[in-house]
């Protein structure tokens, strides 16, 4: 039988948030132009496979922001969750099966949701 795991509130939440922090990047950087400043498009075939990219006009300051702000909350919230107190009471084999359920825990009921700092 698989172990149970009383995760605390605030580790849930910001499990949770670093989920919807990652989808929103994912889905913003799926949106924007392949290259960070405008350039020319190509196609090389002389490699195992053809890569062909069109012209990129670049991204804006607004998007360059966005990204970077996701990427700064995704960072705090990887460390915040990475180095929670709760994971000094477990150990070893128990510390990793648990950090992996924690990942496929989704979170608490919104209305029981403490807000994350």
């Amino acid at each position: 039988m698989a172990a149970t795991y009383d995760f605390p509130r605030d580790l849930l939440a910001g499990q949770e948030e670093l989920r919807q922090v990652q989808a929103e990047l994912s889905a913003l950087l799926r949106r924007l132009p392949w290259s960070v400043e405008p350039l020319d498009g190509f196609s090389d075939d002389t490699g195992w496979r053809l890569v062909e990219r069109p012209a990129s006009p670049g991204w804006t300051d607004d998007e360059q922001a966005e990204v970077e702000k996701l990427r700064r909350r995704e960072h705090e919230l990887v460390v915040f969750v990475s180095t929670h107190r709760y994971w000094a009471d477990l150990a070893g084999a128990d510390r990793v099966q648990a950090r992996s359920r924690l990942k496929h825990t989704h979170g608490t009921p919104p209305g029981e949701r403490e807000p994350f700092p």
